[in-house]
């Protein structure tokens, strides 16, 4: 199994991580590649760390984006 690529890390009731999932997954499905999701709200360490910046991206371990994701930049990022 290939590690996932990128990392979202979000927390339920959260409408711009349902938007940035529904990114995260098309741009993941085009490009062929895999992605997790982090619920950051039953980890006090992730809640501390990103609680005011989620959804939070992470692409091949490196903070990517907060609040937004952006298709284009996300598919550059994966297709370099």
């Amino acid at each position: 199994m290939t590690a996932a690529r990128v990392r979202l890390y979000s927390k339920p009731g959260c409408h711009l991580c349902d938007d940035a999932r529904a990114v995260v997954q098309r741009v993941c499905a085009e490009v062929g590649t895999a992605y997790d999701e982090v619920d950051i709200s039953s980890d006090p360490a992730l809640l501390k760390a990103y609680g005011e910046q989620i959804p939070v991206t992470f692409v091949d371990g490196a903070q990517h984006d907060f609040w937004r994701v952006d298709e284009a930049r996300l598919r550059s990022a994966l297709t370099r």
